[in-house]
């Protein structure tokens, strides 16, 4: 039994020195902890059900590490994205020979960052009734509009120290118009229509 115990002794402190600042298994454990043995041995044979605890600990980082499955698909590799990006590229050159050939600038369909601005400002704008399609009537979206005026603001944010002045100062006039126009907007919603006034007659 003295044999055995120590055998159990033996692989329980083996098991324990994988979490070592090396992260490997320690040949000689018995010089290291001498006196723990004993005990040790003693917790095993008395109540060996605590034996899987150590085992639990070692596979719970483990499974943080490799994490569940997640919704968002894997991202395309290098050769993938290489091969789409050339394809992209062919593609928007048959388009500007196209408009080449039809006597417009190919420049004119070049996205810069003022034209990515713009497009925002005109969205907010038709958002918030200010401007519509030709033919088409004017409608208010208050949550869109906001929701536009604040992607301009992160961009803002996320861009700040990398823009040109020329660029700097075209997305600040945009926000300001844009946030001026949202102000404008929601105070003429919150007031109370106004009842018509008596209507005055001159008597002949």
């Amino acid at each position: 039994m003295t044999q055995k115990r120590k055998e159990e002794s033996e692989l329980k402190v083996s098991d324990r020195r994988l979490f070592t600042s090396d992260g490997e298994l320690r040949d000689s454990t018995e010089e290291q902890v001498p006196s723990p043995a004993t005990p040790i041995a003693t917790a095993t044979a008395a109540a060996p059900s605590p034996a899987p605890t150590p085992v639990a600990t070692v596979s719970e980082p483990a499974s943080v590490a490799i994490a569940p499955e997640s919704d968002v698909p894997e991202p395309p590799t290098a050769f993938e994205q290489q091969a789409q990006h050339d394809a992209y590229k062919r593609s928007a050159r048959d388009l500007d020979t196209k408009v080449e050939l039809s006597g417009h600038s190919a420049k004119e369909l070049e996205m810069n960052f003022e034209r990515f601005m713009a497009s925002l400002y005109m969205t907010a704008m038709m958002q918030l009734g200010m401007m519509h399609e030709q033919g088409g009537q004017p409608g208010v979206d208050l949550i869109g509009a906001r929701q536009t005026i604040d992607t301009l603001g992160m961009i803002a944010e996320k861009t700040k120290g990398n823009l040109t002045p020329k660029e700097q100062g075209f997305l600040q006039n945009c926000l300001y118009e844009l946030r001026m126009a949202y102000v404008e907007v929601t105070n003429a919603l919150a007031r109370p229509p106004q009842a018509p006034g008596p209507i005055t007659g001159t008597k002949g």
